[in-house]
C-alpha cells in the first residue's frame, strides 16, 4: 500500500481531515456562507495550486484570503492591480545602495510584494498583460528571475487572484496561458436571505472574531505530500483522462456539444487538477483512494477556465459549465468505454 500499513493510513487521513475541518471552522468565524468556495480554496492550497475567484464586488473575496492567512500564520501580501502597475512593482527591482564605510556603490535587489507565502492578486484583470505575465514564473516555478538572478520563493507559496465579471471597461482579460496556471476557478455567488442577515448583524454590531492560527507552513507542506501519495486506481484515472479528452473538439471522446460549441479544450494541467483534487476529496470523506464521484466533483472548478468557446457558443450565450455538465452526463464510468 502506497501509504504504509492500513492503521497508519487511517491515522494520516484522519489527521488531515481534522486539520482541514479546523481550518474551515476558523474561516467560518469571519466568512458567512460560501462553503463550496472556501472548500475549493483550501483544496487548491493542499494541492499546491492557485485559485482564481470571480464575483461581483463586495462578496468577501478579499476578506476570505485575509482570514485564511491569519488561520495559517503565513506571510501575507496584497497587490491591488491597476492599469498603471508595472512588473517591478510586483516582483521588486534592483536599487543602487552605497556602502557607508567604503562609499562604493552597488546594486541591491529590493523584494516586491510577490515575496510572500500567500499573495492576493486583487482584480488581476485590471492590470496590463505585461504586468499580469510577471506572475507566470512565480505561479509555475515558485521562483522570480530579475537581473539574471533567480530568487526562490518561500514555501508554501499560494496565489489567490480575484476578478470582477462586470465593469469590463479598462480591463485586460487573462490570456488562456495564464488562466491555465490556476488550479481552480471558483465562482462567488450572492448570499441568501439567512446568510445576508448574519453578515449585516456581524458587520454592524462591532463583531470581531478571534481568528486562531491552526496550521503552519510545515503542516501544509506535509499535507501536500500526503495528497500526492493517495491512491487513484487506473480505471478512475482513466475516467479523469477521458473527461479531459472529451473537451477536445473532434477528438475520440468529444461530445456533440463540444464539437459544436468548443474551440479549444483542456490542457494536461486539467487532468492533473482532476486527479489531485479527487485525492483530497477522498481524504475529506475518510478514504485513501479516489472515486469517480471525487473526479466529478472536481470537473467544474478544475476545467471551466480551461475551455474556450467558439463564436457559435458565445453567440448562443453558453457557459463552459453547461458544456462540462454535458460531458459528465455523456462520458461513462464503465471500463468498456475506455476500450
Amino acid at each position: 500500500m502506497a501509504l504504509g500499513d492500513e492503521a497508519q493510513v487511517r491515522q494520516q487521513v484522519g489527521e488531515f481531515r481534522d486539520q482541514f475541518k479546523g481550518l474551515r471552522d476558523e474561516i467560518g468565524k469571519m466568512i458567512v456562507g460560501h462553503e463550496d468556495v472556501v472548500e475549493g480554496v483550501l483544496v487548491c492550497l493542499f494541492a499546491g495550486g492557485h485559485a482564481l475567484l470571480e464575483g461581483v464586488p463586495g462578496l468577501g473575496k478579499t476578506l476570505l484570503i485575509r482570514t485564511l492567512s491569519d488561520a495559517l500564520s503565513l506571510d501575507f501580501s496584497r497587490i491591488q492591480f491597476t492599469p498603471d502597475l508595472m512588473p517591478a512593482d510586483i516582483i521588486g527591482t534592483n536599487i543602487i545602495t552605497e556602502d557607508p564605510q567604503t562609499g562604493r556603490r552597488h546594486f541591491e535587489f529590493q523584494r516586491g510584494p510577490l515575496f510572500a507565502q500567500m499573495v492576493l492578486a486583487d482584480e488581476i484583470n485590471r492590470a496590463t498583460p505585461k504586468t499580469q505575465s510577471a506572475l507566470l514564473e512565480a505561479m509555475q516555478e515558485h521562483t522570480v528571475t530579475t537581473g539574471g538572478v533567480q530568487h526562490r520563493l518561500k514555501e508554501p507559496f499560494f496565489v489567490m487572484a480575484t476578478q470582477n465579471p462586470i465593469e469590463q471597461e479598462g480591463t485586460y482579460p487573462l490570456p488562456e496561458a495564464q488562466l491555465d496556471r490556476f488550479f481552480f476557478k471558483l465562482l462567488v455567488g450572492y448570499s441568501d436571505r439567512k446568510e445576508l442577515s448574519t453578515i449585516i448583524e456581524r458587520t454592524t454590531t462591532g463583531y470581531k472574531p478571534d481568528i486562531q492560527a491552526v496550521m503552519t507552513g510545515e503542516t501544509i507542506i506535509a499535507g501536500q505530500e500526503l495528497v500526492k501519495r493517495v491512491i487513484i486506481a487506473p480505471h478512475v484515472r482513466d475516467y479523469a483522462i477521458r473527461i479531459v479528452l472529451a473537451t477536445h473538439p473532434e477528438g475520440a471522446f468529444a461530445t456533440d456539444m463540444v464539437n459544436k460549441y468548443v474551440r479549444w479544450g483542456s490542457s494536461p494541467r486539467g487532468g492533473q487538477s482532476l486527479a489531485l483534487s479527487a485525492k483530497i476529496y477522498a481524504m475529506l470523506d475518510g478514504r485513501y483512494n479516489a472515486s469517480f464521484d471525487d473526479v466529478k466533483k472536481a470537473v467544474m472548478p478544475g476545467l471551466r477556465h480551461r475551455l474556450l468557446l467558439n463564436f457559435e457558443g458565445e453567440a448562443e450565450g453558453l457557459s463552459t459549465d453547461e458544456v462540462l455538465n454535458d460531458i459528465i452526463d455523456k462520458v461513462s464510468t464503465t471500463a468498456e468505454a475506455a476500450a
